[in-house]
């Protein structure tokens, strides 16, 4: 056989490889609408965290429906809920009534995705949640399970355990400041972003900090969308605040942490800032965001257990940043209704709820078990504490965003104390000990 014979037959041979590696779908995929704020961070988080989902299970063969390998397609949907409620509803309607998905995943802002919710249980459609925090939202699950049972949470866990892990922070950074400024009391600031799911988390934090043996000096709620906090922070700097909980989920969070660096404000922020988990956020601020404390849910570097650092570093590989907690449509899809569809071998709602609620799996970060109210009845919301999901605390050390936070945590009397592999020491501004 001569050269050009060779060469004829390894093309041959390779296309038919190929052919053989292409999975053979079944007629109709399965299809998953995408919702949430697609100009922002958070939707392109939700949309990102999706495809990455997408591409993995297809990949190997897509997902088991009975005896059926289905694909996943995936219908994007700009939810546009941060500037109109209307659009929201728009876009869930249009997403049931016309792209015809089969479940939904993703949303935002509490005050959208409530509404979103009536129209997905209208229509008994399987809504994962991946952004609104608000308790209101699996509280109508154990209140009327029959119509929002089709709900459930997928990130983040409530504002109650929001706040509390955040408390925890402020312990956290208190303590070390109090021992090395030697101070008699540390001094707090409130301020936090008008959006209806930070109230419960403001009334919590006025009731326990001083129960934390801190003092509260004041509340301030500027615009989630501000972009000149000046006059907030000189407030907060007259007060003789030595920590600011911020409560920030929206783009409020760059310009407060840009001013106060610029400013030099003699207290550490400690709390949430969503722009604060991005990447670009040293940059957004021009450096002036160093030291600033998030909570967090993904940190490169940072290990819950042996699924993270595939999940976080196949991320930033494909999209060139570290993911935000809204890319947890990536844990919907892949850890969450792909395994259910395949156990009970239907894309049937009701059968998928049944499943669904009463499993307990692993996920990049931590573990995911359903909770159930004191009368028994489930929610649909997720259990927060050592074990099964904690968030981190991280902070920004001279252009790189750390974990520091769980280090030695021990959440309760009795419970496990709990390092997660990665984090470094807290660092207190300079300037405060000046």
């Amino acid at each position: 056989m001569n050269v050009r014979c060779v060469v004829r037959v390894c093309v041959l041979v390779a296309a038919a490889i190929a052919v053989l590696s292409v999975p053979v779908w079944a007629a109709a995929p399965i299809k998953i609408g995408i919702i949430g704020p697609m100009n922002f961070v958070q939707g392109k988080g939700h949309w990102n965290g999706a495809v990455m989902a997408a591409e993995e299970i297809n990949a190997k063969g897509g997902v088991l429906v009975g005896k059926e390998r289905r694909k996943i397609e995936l219908v994007k949907s700009d939810s546009n809920e941060f500037l109109n409620l209307t659009d929201a509803t728009n876009a869930m309607e249009r997403l049931i009534t016309s792209d015809k998905v089969d479940f939904i995943v993703g949303g935002f802002r509490t005050e959208a995705v409530l509404a979103m919710q009536d129209i997905a249980m209208d229509n008994k459609k399987i809504f994962m949640g991946a952004g609104a925090a608000h308790p209101e939202l699996c509280l109508r699950v154990a209140k009327d399970y029959k119509r929002y049972k089709y709900f459930f949470r997928v990130t983040p866990f409530n504002s109650n355990y929001l706040v509390r892990t955040s408390f925890a922070h402020m312990g956290f950074v208190g303590a070390i400041l109090k021992k090395e400024l030697n101070l008699p009391q540390v001094k707090v600031a409130i301020v936090a972003e008008k959006a209806v799911w930070v109230d419960p988390m403001i009334e919590a934090a006025k009731g326990v900090i001083p129960k934390m043996g801190m003092e509260v000096v004041g509340t301030w709620r500027p615009s989630a969308v501000a972009t000149d906090v000046t006059a907030e922070l000189s407030a907060i700097q007259q007060s003789g605040a030595n920590l600011i909980f911020t409560v920030f989920s929206s783009s409020v969070g760059i310009p407060f942490a840009r001013q106060a660096g610029e400013l030099k404000v003699p207290a550490v922020q400690v709390g949430i800032n969503v722009e604060a988990q991005k990447d670009g956020f040293w940059e957004a601020t021009k450096g002036m965001g160093n030291y600033v404390f998030t909570t967090n849910t993904y940190i490169r570097g940072v290990e819950y257990n042996n699924l993270t650092k595939d999940f976080v570093e196949g991320y930033y590989k494909r999209f060139g940043e570290t993911p935000t907690y809204t890319a947890d449509t990536h844990t919907a899809i892949k850890e969450g209704l792909a395994p259910s569809i395949e156990a009970v071998g239907s894309l049937d709602a009701d059968k998928i709820v049944a499943h669904l609620e009463n499993r307990e799996y692993l996920v990049p970060s931590g573990k995911v078990k359903y909770e159930k109210d004191a009368q028994g009845r489930p929610t649909h919301d997720l259990t927060w504490g050592p074990g099964y999901l904690t968030s981190l605390g991280g902070q920004w050390q001279d252009g790189k965003f750390v974990g520091v936070w769980p280090n030695k945590w021990v959440a309760a009397p009795g419970a496990p104390e709990v390092t997660y592999k990665g984090v470094v020491p807290y660092k207190i501004p300079p300037w405060m000990k000046k």
